[in-house]
């Protein structure tokens, strides 16, 4: 599994899906057209190649409903899959594996789409040093999720919120007063151990920074590829740079190639599509 995927937040956010997709009454449609007491076995099926996330979730869906469901994993988050490749099975009552069905496909469909747009962009700059994170631009109340699944697909995490990290925007300068008045202002208010990040749009403004001191991590935000490199040569070192802002796979190499350190991509949690994945009766 890669990285740490608190067992807490698994079970607090596939308790609120079921929850909400089995309100007051329950299944209603199983509960009228099942008898009681009937089994069922099932398998969980990628019906799509893709990278792996989630399967943890899917499991914990069907033991909420029945402890002793009998589940086997026949893959683990981070693998790559092709279409059509067993991810596990489930045997239990017929009630449980219906009714915990869809959370269980949800969770893993969505966290896989993530983890394979994640490390599509992932392989396209594998021939450079650049590192592909995520953002916060995410699913309300899913975000430690959605970030574990950019690591499943080979990417890194960028803040998980805005207590973890100092990271000044365009908004913040025009507020604050300028480059130079805002970076004063967070070296003193940050920690020994808090980061600070200064994002630019342009040559000038990363100029600006350098002279300043004081950030840790400059993002570099809609430049082109030329200018990403004359920042990357401005820099020499002195600060991290991150690229954000086109990142596409048909950009995402160009970038990379520029030398920049890390490449920051909302689209792998905001657009990415879900992995079509289904659980198949066989009785």
């Amino acid at each position: 599994m890669p990285g740490f995927l608190n067992p807490l937040i698994v079970e607090a956010a596939v308790r609120a899906a079921l929850d909400e997709d089995l309100g007051r009454a329950g299944d209603v449609t199983s509960l009228a057209v099942i008898p009681q007491g009937t089994r069922a076995h099932a398998a969980i099926v990628a019906r799509r190649s893709g990278t792996i996330a989630g399967l943890p979730l899917a499991a914990t869906a069907f033991r909420l409903l029945e402890p002793a469901v009998e589940l086997e994993l026949l893959a683990s988050d981070g693998d790559v899959v092709a279409a059509g490749t067993k991810l596990g099975t489930v045997a239990g009552t017929a009630h449980t594996v219906l009714a915990a069905e869809r959370t269980a496909l949800n969770f893993l469909g969505r966290l896989s789409g993530v983890a394979t747009a994640t490390a599509a962009l992932v392989a396209r700059v594998a021939h450079t040093k650049a590192k592909i994170v995520s953002t916060r631009k995410t699913t309300p109340g899913l975000r430690a999720l959605e970030k574990y699944a950019v690591r499943c697909g080979g990417g890194v995490n960028h803040r998980f919120g805005l207590d973890d990290a100092i990271l000044i925007k365009d908004n913040h300068i025009a507020v604050a007063g300028g480059i130079k008045a805002v970076l004063a202002r967070a070296r003193e208010a940050a920690g020994h151990l808090v980061k600070i990040e200064i994002e630019v749009d342009t040559l000038a403004q990363l100029e600006e920074v350098l002279a300043a001191g004081g950030a840790d991590v400059v993002m570099l935000d809609n430049m082109d590829p030329a200018t990403l490199r004359e920042a990357v040569r401005m820099a020499s070192g002195r600060v991290v740079l991150e690229a954000s802002g086109g990142v596409t796979l048909d950009s995402v190499a160009a970038i990379a190639e520029t030398g920049v350190d890390y490449i920051s991509s909302g689209a792998i949690t905001h657009s990415a599509l879900n992995l079509d994945v289904a659980l198949d009766i066989a009785m």
